[in-house]
């Protein structure tokens, strides 16, 4: 009886620290979902915050927008003859997803670009943009900023066909930094214009090698504030094409195109979709 009670006793002291044991664990992870719940709780709090203010500032540049000539465009991959006029300004809002693969479904990155511009001449403004992206499953990131000048070379119409240089840097914080220029050209005939950009691209670092690309476009103005574009874009460096339709539209404030490329061989990728709007302020 002695020895039974020895080890009853001996079996009670030695689970007895156990079960404290459990009841610490079963704290600390207690702790740790109200942690969860908290952070959940507070990112739920700044999304909130976020969509907000970017509903607020929307609706003030809304609010705001001038009547002043927009820098409206016809084309979503391609440049135009246009320039903002003298002391005007614009918020100009890209969209752009990439398809790689649409056979699968974890190949698409969206690109966000926020662009600020402002026309120093009626001939020469500036532009700065502010570059984001999020691969599928991926964090969204800061891409880095981009810099540019356009110049328009003479009035509308007073050459053979109308002439637009523009020069850009590029300062990536994932890739090394560039210069891109391009050759912008461009002709209305009647309710048709024709638009041909050709694009220098070339890297800072020593050694690099020079890229050369295009993007061209037609459009057809239908009313004024609607027009039919085809589109076609690619590298000759790397031998990629994609060409596809865009739509134009200009309503009394605001302005917005969307469009989307489709590969031309195997190299390219598959498709490209880009929303972009303006607002003038």
């Amino acid at each position: 009886m002695v020895l039974m009670t020895l080890l009853f006793d001996n079996d009670y002291q030695f689970h007895q620290p156990h079960t404290a044991s459990l009841s610490e664990q079963e704290q600390v992870l207690a702790g740790q979902r109200g942690d969860a719940r908290e952070a959940s709780r507070k990112e739920g709090i700044m999304l909130k915050r976020m969509k907000t203010i970017t509903i607020v500032a929307v609706t003030v540049l809304l609010a705001w927008a001038s009547t002043a000539p927009a820098d409206q465009k016809s084309y979503v991959w391609t440049y135009d003859y246009s320039t903002l006029a003298r002391d005007s300004a614009e918020v100009e809002l890209y969209q752009t997803s990439v398809t790689r693969d649409r056979q699968m479904s974890d190949t698409s990155d969206w690109k966000q670009q926020i662009e600020i511009e402002y026309g120093i001449t009626d001939h020469l403004d500036a532009g700065l943009y502010q570059v984001f992206e999020q691969p599928t499953g991926g964090a969204f990131t800061y891409e880095g900023f981009k810099a540019r000048l356009r110049y328009r070379v003479a009035e509308k119409d007073r050459l053979p066909v109308d002439v637009l240089l523009y020069a850009e840097h590029v300062e990536s914080t994932t890739e090394d930094s560039e210069f891109e220029g391009k050759l912008i050209l461009a002709k209305d005939i009647g309710r048709l214009n024709m638009a041909y950009n050709q694009i220098f691209e070339k890297k800072y670092k020593h050694g690099s090698s020079a890229e050369n690309a295009y993007a061209a476009g037609i459009s057809y103005e239908v009313t004024p504030a609607f027009r039919l574009c085809v589109e076609s874009k690619g590298n000759f460096k790397d031998n990629t094409y994609a060409a596809g339709p865009t739509l134009a539209w200009s309503g009394g404030r605001i302005w917005a195109n969307i469009g989307a490329v489709f590969a031309l061989n195997d190299r390219t990728n598959d498709r490209e979709i880009r929303l972009l709007m303006g607002i003038p302020f």
